[in-house]
């Protein structure tokens, strides 16, 4: 008996054990990161405030409402409870001309040091510059501004986003100023990530002795933010190709002109045999023009938590770039609001994790296509309750929206050329020349071609009137899908009798040049 109950007792414990050795691995397959498909909230939308001219700037302010720029020189602050707002500040030296104000950026320490960094673009000398003004907060208005840095500017490629880290430096993204070359120039500070003291000073501890450079190799950063573990990602417009979202390291190269998107062609090889280069986290073809990034680490909705909200002008929605736990990879992208609202300048996260975008449907590329009275406006995206009054936000059908190796003329000219040259083909007056009944467009095939294959660097003359362009070259695109989008506007945009535009056409004039 006692030899049985033993034998018993040693059968049971090996099962147990076997058992719990089961479980255990079982569970370290899946890990942690696995979560219940109930994880999710349903969310809703509504306007808060309407009737602005473009909001470029949102941040959470320390009186827990939304401070907001605009870029006719206004700072103002709205409750986003009941829509209420107030003008802080008008500057009166702001220059407009596709600029004017742009970011700020609140000081981490509001009680002892209530500091708003604000920047914009301004004359001096009939010169386009920028600058970074510290201005005071105090009862309730905001005083005694100080220039703290002033830098050359353009009215095209600006970039333009503060942020402050968790070391209390100041971080602005700044763009290549249309000379593409001078983001590889430690000399200068456009197409750069600049770190700046509270001060205005250089860091002592910045990678070059003297020098505001962080890191380097950009061509249009719109979007700065800092994440969990005081990470610091962009948003960047690419050229024809490759916008970007970028995890910026001190003293990083990330490549551009000679690098777009994932080093991964002859030449780009070539240039980081020499320099190492960063790839970006997410690179998009064709381009989606993303401004602001925000980081969202809150609980209110958890499907976005741990996630990279971005805001793209272009694809007209809201991108949510689900991060790995390291926060050095993109493992998921959702899209919402999809043609919904129209261009999206600025993302803004509360605290209590409710999410704030703006529309910029009156900047300066602007478009009737979606705008309306209300215009431009912030839109609030929350939680939906039992009782609120929100609208539900839906998840896009489109998951992604490159469709490669679809070669219809209207998807590839909306996609790579509507956004200047718009869908009608018109342009936009004084900005973009119309192609529509231009003669380089209606006259002869094989110059039509070339623009299109090598791009434009200057000023062009079209219907009689000077436009000065900086257009990309197309060659990337294969033969197919060029002669599609070429025969797509000769034939629309023009009465031209043989509008057809052969693939074997541009292969033969790749191949003479």
């Amino acid at each position: 008996m006692t030899i049985s109950f033993n034998k018993i007792r040693i059968a049971l414990i090996l099962l147990f054990l076997s058992v719990s050795c089961y479980i255990s691995l079982n569970f370290a397959a899946v890990g942690p990161s696995v979560k219940s498909s109930t994880d999710s909230v349903k969310i809703g939308y509504s306007t808060i405030i309407s009737n602005l001219d473009v909001p470029w700037e949102m941040i959470w302010g320390p009186d827990n409402t939304i401070w907001y720029s605009e870029q006719n020189g206004s700072i103002s602050k709205v409750n986003p409870g009941n829509g209420e707002h107030k003008l802080m500040l008008k500057i009166g030296d702001y220059y407009r001309k596709k600029l004017g104000l742009l970011s700020m950026v609140f000081h981490k320490g509001m009680k002892k040091e209530p500091y708003l960094f604000v920047y914009y673009s301004f004359l001096k000398d009939e010169k386009v510059f920028t600058k970074i003004v510290r201005y005071t907060w105090e009862a309730d208005s905001l005083i005694k501004p100080k220039t703290l840095l002033e830098i050359p500017a353009h009215t095209g490629h600006m970039g333009a986003r503060l942020a402050i880290g968790p070391d209390n430096k100041l971080m602005l993204a700044t763009g290549d100023l249309t000379d593409a070359k001078s983001a590889q120039n430690p000399n200068t500070l456009n197409g750069k990530i600049l770190r700046i003291n509270l001060d205005g000073s250089i860091p002592e501890d910045n990678p070059q002795k003297g020098s505001y450079v962080w890191a380097k190799g950009f061509r249009v950063p719109q979007g700065l933010a800092f994440g969990a573990k005081g990470l610091l990602y962009t948003s960047e417009h690419g050229d024809a190709t490759d916008d970007e979202v970028n995890l910026i390291t001190r003293n990083g190269n990330y490549g551009y002109p000679n690098v777009t998107g994932i080093c991964d062609n002859p030449a780009e090889k070539v240039f980081s045999a020499s320099n190492v280069v960063t790839d970006p986290l997410k690179a998009w073809t064709p381009t989606i023009a993303p401004s602001s990034i925000a980081y969202y680490g809150a609980s209110a909705i958890p499907q976005w938590k741990n996630s990279l909200l971005v805001t793209t002008l272009k694809e007209s929605d809201l991108r949510i770039l689900k991060l790995n736990e390291a926060g050095d990879k993109v493992i998921s992208e959702s899209i919402y609001l999809d043609q919904q609202f129209g261009r999206l300048r600025d993302v803004c996260v509360s605290p209590s994790g409710e999410v704030f975008v703006s529309t910029s449907n009156h900047d300066w590329n602007r478009t009737n296509k979606y705008s309306n009275e209300k215009d431009d406006r912030i839109i609030r995206i929350a939680p939906l309750g039992k009782s609120s009054a929100l609208n539900e936000v839906l998840l896009s059908n489109t998951q992604n929206k490159d469709v490669k190796g679809v070669i219809i003329g209207k998807v590839l000219y909306n996609q790579y050329c509507a956004s200047c040259h718009k869908e009608d083909g018109n342009g936009l007056a004084g900005v973009f020349p119309p192609l529509r009944d231009a003669e380089q467009v209606t006259g002869d095939k094989k110059k039509f071609i070339e623009i299109v294959l090598n791009g434009i660097s200057g000023p062009i003359k079209v219907k009689g009137e000077e436009y000065d362009q900086q257009m990309p070259a197309f060659s990337f695109l294969k033969d197919q899908e060029l002669a599609k989008i070429l025969s797509y506007v000769r034939s629309n945009f023009s009465s031209t009798q043989n509008s057809r535009v052969s693939a074997e056409e541009i292969k033969n004039l790749r191949e003479s040049k």
